[in-house]
């Protein structure tokens, strides 16, 4: 059997709040394999964000483990997982989280020109991406002249231009409209067939998450279910790309 691409073992969060220690998440433990889609629902203070966090090497457990393509970076100091970071994840947030004195263009080049990539390379990758995902006439816009789909477009290409091995997006399309987040949705999955990218959503949005292989569901900090999803053909969303 493959070996999976992200392990969490065991894993507990604590903050201290005071004289108080609240605990978030209480030892939660899976797998999830290369290529899979799965969603992290479950309501609001269940520990889904923090849970994604620590996944993503954001934050540190206070107890357990979280390996990565089979390497452990629950440990690992603020340079190595900047580096792992740098190659081997993608995000997507709910925010866009674009930086504004950038063009679109640059915003999805920046996380490959940090490795040293000569930039006509990282030029016509990024060019690429954002005409894939229906930006090729917005290259030279600020996110301040794009609409809240379109930046999350930008976002997209960000993300997948270095082909990360996994992708954490958190809550992708929580603040975009019906049909807007349902593009989004399709390009996000689009892309991560296409690049065979391990996908991570948190949302609570429960079509979004029906359209996932695997749906782990969160409360009060534990896995309360864990079901594979098979997702039928009429539940896919054709995207349409905005003119």
């Amino acid at each position: 059997m493959e070996k999976p691409i992200l392990d969490v073992h065991n894993l507990t969060k604590s903050f201290v709040s005071g004289s108080k220690e609240l605990t978030v998440l209480k030892n939660i433990s899976f797998h999830i394999q290369p290529g899979v889609s799965c969603a992290i629902v479950g309501p609001s203070g269940s520990g889904k964000t923090t849970l994604l966090g620590l996944c993503a090497g954001l934050d540190q457990p206070t107890s357990g483990s979280v390996s990565l393509s089979g390497r452990v970076i629950s440990d690992l100091n603020e340079a190595d997982l900047s580096t792992i970071r740098n190659r081997q994840i993608g995000f997507v947030f709910q925010s866009f989280q674009l930086i504004s004195t950038l063009t679109a263009l640059e915003n999805v080049m920046v996380p490959v020109e940090l490795r040293g990539v000569p930039y006509r390379k990282v030029e016509e990758r990024a060019t690429s991406l954002l005409a894939e995902v229906g930006l090729a006439d917005r290259l030279t816009h600020y996110p301040n002249q794009l609409s809240g789909g379109e930046q999350q477009r930008v976002g997209l290409a960000r993300a997948f231009i270095h082909e990360p091995d996994i992708l954490f997006a958190d809550e992708p399309t929580g603040n975009l409209d019906g049909e807007t987040g349902a593009q989004i949705e399709q390009l996000m999955f689009n892309l991560n067939k296409k690049q065979g990218t391990t996908l991570v959503i948190v949302t609570h949005d429960k079509r979004l998450a029906e359209k996932c292989d695997r749906i782990i569901e969160l409360s009060n900090g534990s896995i309360l279910t864990d079901s594979e999803h098979q997702v039928a053909a009429g539940d896919e969303i054709k995207a349409t790309v905005a003119e």
